[in-house]
């Protein structure tokens, strides 16, 4: 594989790690969302990424369906932080 590809893909890795790191200590809901879209997004990166460094272009339509329910997750978790609708208990 590719230097670039490896350095991409670590750099990819290492701000996975930062953000498990503000979802499991996130001070707010909201902010815990934002922390599961950015992971969700950088999961996107790092199998496009793969999908180019191994020349597999079907792992793009992976990346492409993970993208979109991703954005429904965060739509659905939007609207019901919106409402105040907590389908969890508060803590």
């Amino acid at each position: 594989m590719n230097p670039i590809f490896v350095g991409i893909i670590s750099v990819l890795v290492l701000a996975l790690g930062l953000t498990m790191v503000r979802v499991s200590r996130g001070p707010s809901l909201p902010m815990r969302v934002v922390a599961l879209d950015l992971m969700a997004t950088l999961a996107v990166g790092l199998i496009a990424t793969y999908a180019v460094a191994a020349r597999q272009p079907i792992f793009l339509d992976v990346a492409v369906v993970l993208g979109l329910i991703s954005f429904l997750g965060t739509v659905a978790f939007a609207y019901f932080i919106e409402k105040g609708e907590f389908p969890w208990p508060r803590a």
